[in-house]
C-alpha cells in the first residue's frame, strides 16, 4: 500500500515543483550547484539549492522516514516513531512555556511532523511552521487538517527564514530541528529568529554540524563532509562550536549545549546512524546499503521510469538521497559529524529605563 501510494504521488510531483518545469531538470540544476559552483555561489543561490531540494526530496522523506525529517536515537525497546516522538518532546521541553494561549514558531517546519507531536505535548498553544517551500506547505496543512486533535492549533506558512514574514516580538518562544543548517548565514538567521521573539524568550535547536573530531586535512572525513552536502541540499557544514558562537552573536544568552548523539542510551540502544549502516536483512531499509541493494534499488527506480509510472529523473533523485545516506552513517560511526547539537538560547529581557 505504501509503495502504491508513492507511485501515485511521483506521478503528481511535477505539477506541484516550483524549482523547475520537471524532475529531470530539476536534479540537473541540482547537481549543477554542488559539482560546478563554488561556496559562494551556493550561498548566494540558497533559496534555489533548499527549494530545489525539498521539490525532489520530500516524497522520498516521507515514505521512507515518516512525517518527522529527523534523525534520533533509541532506547531499548523503544519503536522507531517513539524514539522520533520522545526527540521532539525532548527539544519542547526546553522552550521554557507556561499558562496556555503561546505562539511557537517552527523554523524550517518541512511537512509538520515535529510541529503536530509538539502541538500534542502542549494542546493549549498555537504553532506556526515556517518553510521554503510551497510543496511541504500544502502537504503540512493537508496532513495538519487530517488530525482533529490539533487541527485548530497548527498551520504552516511559506517564507524565507532569513527574511521572515513575522512582526518583530510576535512569538512567546521558537525551535529548530535539523532546519538552520541550510541558511547561507548561520548569524543571519539566528537574528531573525531573534527579531521575532518576545524578550526573555527560549529559542532551542538541533544543528547539522562537524565536530571535533573532524580534520580538514583528512581526505576521508572531506568526502564524508562533501557526500552530505551534496545529499541534503546544503551549502556548507560548521563546526558546533562555531555554531554556539553564532547564536552568541545573534544576541542570544546561551542556558544549554551538547552533543545529544553522546547521550548513553543504555547497551540495548540503537545510535541515531544506525538505520543508515549497510545490513543484508532484505526486509530493512537498511539493505539499500550494501552493494547488492544499492544496485537493486537503482534498478528498481529506473524500471519505474521506463515504465512511465515515475518521472524522468526519478532515479537521479533516488541516487542522490543514497549518496546523503552514505555520508551522514559514515559521519556518524567516524563520529565527525552530528545533526543533534542541541543549543538553548534565550533573548535577554529587556532593560529598564534609568529611573524606573
Amino acid at each position: 500500500g505504501r509503495c502504491m501510494n508513492l507511485i501515485k504521488q511521483l506521478r503528481k510531483q511535477e505539477k506541484a515543483l516550483t524549482s523547475n518545469s520537471n524532475v529531470d531538470n530539476a536534479i540537473e540544476d541540482y547537481n549543477d550547484l554542488h559539482q560546478k559552483k563554488s561556496l559562494e555561489d551556493r550561498n548566494k543561490e540558497y533559496k534555489t539549492l533548499v527549494n530545489t531540494y525539498y521539490d525532489l526530496a520530500t516524497l522520498f522523506y516521507e515514505w521512507g522516514w515518516g512525517q518527522c525529517f529527523h534523525f534520533s536515537y533509541r532506547y531499548g525497546f523503544e519503536s522507531f516513531a517513539e524514539g522520533t516522538r520522545r526527540h521532539n518532546y525532548v527539544l519542547a521541553s526546553k522552550l521554557g512555556i507556561f499558562g496556555a494561549g503561546k505562539k511557537i514558531l517552527d523554523v524550517g517546519c518541512g511537512i509538520g511532523g515535529p510541529m503536530r507531536n509538539i502541538a500534542k505535548f502542549f494542546r493549549i498553544h498555537q504553532i506556526t511552521g515556517l518553510t521554503l517551500n510551497q510543496y511541504q506547505v500544502d502537504r503540512g496543512n493537508e496532513l495538519n487538517q487530517m488530525d482533529p486533535v490539533i487541527a485548530k492549533n497548527c498551520k504552516s506558512v511559506q517564507g524565507d527564514f532569513m527574511h521572515m514574514p513575522f512582526k518583530e516580538e510576535e512569538y512567546d518562544a521558537a525551535y529548530a530541528i535539523e532546519a538552520t543548517c541550510h541558511a547561507p548565514d548561520r548569524v543571519g538567521v539566528y537574528k531573525e529568529i531573534y527579531r521575532v521573539l518576545k524578550p526573555g524568550a527560549n529559542f532551542a535547536t538541533y544543528e547539522w554540524c562537524l565536530t571535533d573530531a573532524f580534520d580538514p586535512k583528512n581526505a576521508e572525513h572531506q568526502k564524508i563532509k562533501k557526500q552530505i552536502e551534496e545529499g541534503d541540499g546544503l551549502p556548507d557544514i560548521i563546526t558546533t562550536s562555531q555554531c554556539m558562537e553564532d547564536l552568541k552573536e545573534a544576541g542570544f544568552e546561551v542556558l544549554e549545549e551538547r552533543d545529544l548523539a553522546n547521550d548513553d542510551f543504555g547497551p540495548y540502544g540503537k545510535p541515531w546512524m544506525l538505520p543508515l549502516l549497510p545490513s543484508w536483512n532484505p526486509f530493512t531499509q537498511r539493505f539499500q546499503f550494501n552493494w547488492l541493494g544499492f544496485r537493486l534499488t537503482n534498478f528498481t527506480v529506473w524500471l519505474l521510469e521506463v515504465l512511465w509510472l515515475a518521472p524522468k529523473g526519478t532515479s537521479k533523485t533516488q541516487q542522490m538521497l543514497q549518496v546523503a545516506g552514505y555520508g551522514c552513517g559514515n559521519g556518524g560511526k567516524t563520529k565527525i559529524f552530528t545533526p543533534m547539537y542541541l543549543l538553548v538560547g534565550r533573548k535577554p529581557l529587556k532593560k529598564a529605563a534609568v529611573g524606573q
